[in-house]
């Protein structure tokens, strides 16, 4: 991880919305918790190549509420950087739960947390379409559920 640096965005600072719309899908979605997070990059060289967000949802649970790689850069194990990097913060402050949530049609992110120690907590009925004014598709389904995924920090 040499070429990578991590870091913690100051308040004030311009929020990385063409990252962040990597996982949302649009900025009106992401200004209804990005004021409410930490939110980090991934820098390798001076590009910006990740995101995350975190909030903290009660004193024990910490929230992934958006997490993005670049397409140039998918499949080097950078989203698995940062949910290590997410784990360690939770450690760090306290919270014993990180969660996660994703549509019930992201197979792939589905497969991706489970690997990386997440469990399926719940589902969320219908938050994409009572959330979004308009359809969003993914894999040729229409996305409806939120899939919660959690993963206990005091394994």
């Amino acid at each position: 991880m040499e070429n990578f640096v991590f870091n913690k965005i100051e308040p004030g600072t311009d929020i990385p919305y063409e990252l962040l719309l990597l996982a949302d899908e649009t900025v009106e979605a992401i200004n209804q918790y990005i004021f409410n997070c930490a939110v980090y990059l991934l820098n390798e060289g001076l590009e910006n190549i990740a995101v995350m967000a975190l909030y903290p949802n009660g004193s024990t649970e910490l929230e992934i509420k958006n997490i993005a790689v670049i397409e140039s850069c998918r499949s080097r194990g950078i989203g698995s950087i940062l949910i290590d990097k997410a784990k360690k913060i939770a450690k760090e402050n306290s919270f014993t739960i990180l969660t996660v949530g994703t549509s019930d049609t992201g197979f792939q992110q589905i497969r991706f947390y489970k690997k990386n120690g997440f469990v399926k907590k719940g589902i969320r009925k219908n938050f994409f379409t009572d959330n979004y004014p308009f359809p969003i598709y993914e894999n040729g389904l229409q996305m409806r559920d939120m899939v919660v995924l959690s993963h206990d920090l005091s394994e």
